[in-house]
This record gives structure tokens, sequence and C-alpha cells, in this order.
């Protein structure tokens, strides 16, 4: 049905959208705290989805990704600006652990209260109007996608965050190998990506995130 699939393409917009953008926020609202205004400073604390739109990583490749009928969507915003010197001055390493990984921590939050809402709606055959399909249809998708971005960030490999917070754990302990180890892999980083991804390894890379929605469910 028409009606179906506009729902269906409205949905998961929001979804994706509200999962990545509030996910960029989260650095910058974090950052801030610790005394970094960058983000605030130029409007990128917003909630208006027209700042933080990325023309390829919010538009073009999920886009391509729908309508090329992949099994899974993903996307990214304009990264948020943080000034990393500062956080650290204000509140050590450890601070700027916490700006790397709250972008994380929302994703996670949201999977799980997207979750514990479903748990009290019906099966989406059993909908008995456009609005409760659209609902129900957007809980799912925003439950999806927040735990693909969660996961995949956390993974420490440049330049996703869980490399960033391990970079400054690394910081802290003293472990000046591992420190040195992510600088040269920098530059490398979305090689690392790529094999991991457009591999048969992306079996292992996506195996976490498809357990974590199957218990979700």
């Amino acid at each position: 049905m028409e009606e179906l699939k506009i729902i269906e393409i409205t949905a998961t917009i929001l979804a994706l959208m509200i999962a990545i953008i509030g996910h960029e926020i989260m650095h910058g609202y974090v950052a801030y705290r610790y005394g970094d205004t960058t983000a605030k400073n130029q409007g990128r604390l917003s909630i208006n989805p027209i700042v933080h739109v990325d023309l390829v990583g919010t538009i073009i490749v999920p886009a391509v990704l729908f309508f090329s009928g992949a099994p899974f969507m993903f996307g990214w915003a304009k990264p948020v600006p943080i000034f990393i010197p500062t956080v650290v001055r204000n509140g050590g390493y450890k601070a700027a652990i916490h700006v790397s990984l709250a972008g994380i921590a929302y994703n996670f939050t949201l999977a799980l209260v997207c979750s514990g809402i479903l748990s009290f709606l019906p099966d989406l055959r059993e909908a008995n109007s456009f609005i409760e399909v659209f609902l129900i249809f957007f809980l799912i998708q925003s439950m999806i996608y927040n735990v693909v971005l969660g996961i995949f960030n956390l993974y420490p490999i440049p330049p996703l965050d869980g490399s960033h917070a391990l970079t400054y754990l690394g910081l802290i302990m003293g472990w000046t190998a591992l420190v040195r180890l992510y600088e040269s892999m920098e530059r490398y980083g979305m090689v690392i990506l790529i094999l991991f991804i457009a591999t048969p390894l992306s079996h292992y890379f996506f195996l976490p995130i498809r357990y974590v929605i199957g218990w979700l469910y």
C-alpha cells in the first residue's frame, strides 16, 4: 500500500536523524559541561536538524542504502566541533573520555527507552490505525539505528569514538605504546573500517549488533 510505504520512509528518516544528530549534540553538550563553548558558540547544540545535516552522510548514503534494499541503514551528521584541550584542562582525561562516549551513551539510552515503550504496544501487524503503525515502526527503527550507531562507534578503531576513549584511557594509565599505536593508525582507520564492513569479516563485525537488537526485541 502506498500509505504504508510513505509511513515507512518517513519513520525511517526521522528515526535515523534523531539517532545521528542526537549523537553529535551529546558530544558537544558534555564538552560544554566541561567548559568547552565551541559547539555552543557555533550553534551546534541546537536541535534544528538543518545545522547538523551532512549532504553525504545524512542524505545521500542513507537514501542509496534504502532504495537499493540494503539490509541495514547507516549515516552520520556533521561532527560537532570540540576543543579537547579545554575539556582536559577543566576535567582531565576522564572528562575527555566522557565526551568521547557521550554519543554512544545517548544511543544506548534511546534504544532502551524505545524497547521499553514497544513492550506496551501491540505487534505491528495488529495496529489499528496509521498513527499506531507509524509510532510502532518509528520505535522499532529508532531502536535498531541507535543500537547500530552505539555499538559501531564503540569499536576501538580510528576515527570512531571508542578509539578516542581508549586513547585518553591510555594517557591516564601511562600506556604510551597504546597511545602511539593509535596515533600511527589514525591515517589508516577508514581503510581498516572498510575491510571490516565490505569483506566476510562483516559477519563478525556486526554480530554484537544483531545480538543486542535480538535481545531488545
